[in-house]
């Protein structure tokens, strides 16, 4: 007799670990279906780069080879003479480069390019590279991370770093950013923090993308009682890769010192209240609209728990200003500027 199936948790556990399989399989089909697409994109561009550049075949050739391509492959596009002049310029920006080769191949053509023709130095350009295949951007995500400034606001950020020496605090802060911008939120100039709070909670996918993957929203005014008194987060996530809680509070004007009190009192609190065994110590971020540098060195200089204080913008960012403002602060001692891995 056929056993009668019911719609259980335990059919709709095995039915979800399918769907997580074959979604799995799909992606790893893609990826290598697009590594190699773009693997042969950088051969074919090196083929066409050694005759033109080495061989002086002369630049016909690429009207030439589209033509007889797309007649040969009519099934397969990619073969205009537009992006066969791309593949050339693909190659010839990496080929000198080891390390960044195999990253150009873990990114769609479309990606690549963006980052080809809007980013001036290589320094730049592996940024980029690196950070989209971290925080697997789309292509639209890539290009507002750009408009909005992402490489020039990091540099920026370590140089005025104050040369702090490292620890084990500051390593964890590292995956903060000093700065963020949250244009997506369609805000005016004048705004309360509810309003603030409220917009990020009504754009919580763009605002994770903005702050970086690995959070995952838990609460807006998360409420923890100490005593007979409740007090309330303004936003309470959980970083999957730091393994803890982060409280992040909103403040509409400029960094106080007061703000870091409050905010060692809940970072205790969650600690004794919510965190389980398994996870890290609580972590700190104060999203403040501006900030004295000076003022935020003195105030954390004595914090017990790891505490971020970041501004951020609510419009895009004008990068000539931004490069400008880079280019006049000088480097930290013993910090190279081409560092800029993440």
């Amino acid at each position: 007799m056929k056993k009668d199936i019911t719609i259980n948790n335990e059919y709709r556990n095995f039915f979800g670990n399918l769907k997580e399989e074959i979604i799995s399989a799909r992606k790893k089909v893609y990826q290598a279906v697009n590594k190699q697409l773009i693997e042969l994109y950088i051969w074919i561009g090196k083929g066409i780069y050694e005759k033109i550049e080495i061989s002086k075949w002369g630049e016909g050739i690429i009207e030439k080879l589209s033509y007889d391509l797309q007649g040969e492959f009519p099934d397969m596009k990619g073969f205009s003479s537009r992006n066969l002049w791309e593949m050339k310029k693909i190659y010839g920006t990496y080929k000198d480069n080891q390390k960044l080769q195999p990253l150009v191949a873990e990114l769609s053509w479309s990606h690549n390019l963006i980052i080809l023709h809007q980013e001036e130095s290589i320094e730049e350009k592996e940024f980029y590279l690196k950070t989209c295949i971290t925080e697997r951007w789309s292509k639209r995500e890539l290009e507002r991370q750009i408009e909005s400034s992402l490489y020039e606001r990091f540099m920026l950020s370590k140089k005025i770093d104050k040369l702090v020496p490292h620890t084990k605090k500051k390593n964890i802060l590292a995956h903060f950013k000093d700065e963020y911008v949250f244009d997506f939120l369609g805000l005016k100039d004048e705004l309360s923090e509810k309003d603030l709070r409220k917009a990020i909670v009504q754009n919580l996918k763009q605002f994770i993308l903005e702050v970086g993957k690995y959070f995952t929203f838990v609460g807006e005014e998360y409420k923890v009682t100490v005593g007979n008194e409740d007090y309330k987060v303004d936003l309470l996530f959980y970083h999957r890769m730091l393994r803890c809680l982060v409280a992040v509070e909103l403040k509409i004007g400029k960094f106080k010192p007061e703000y870091l009190g409050k905010m060692q009192f809940y970072l205790s609190a969650l600690d004794e209240k919510e965190k389980i065994s398994e996870e890290n110590p609580s972590v700190g971020l104060i999203l403040c609209k501006s900030k004295e540098e000076e003022v935020v060195r003195i105030a954390i200089s004595k914090s017990i728990s790891p505490v971020k204080i970041a501004t951020y913008k609510t419009k895009i960012i004008d990068r000539k200003l931004l490069k400008q403002k880079l280019h006049s602060l000088p480097l930290p001692e013993g910090y190279e500027e081409k560092n800029n891995e993440k």
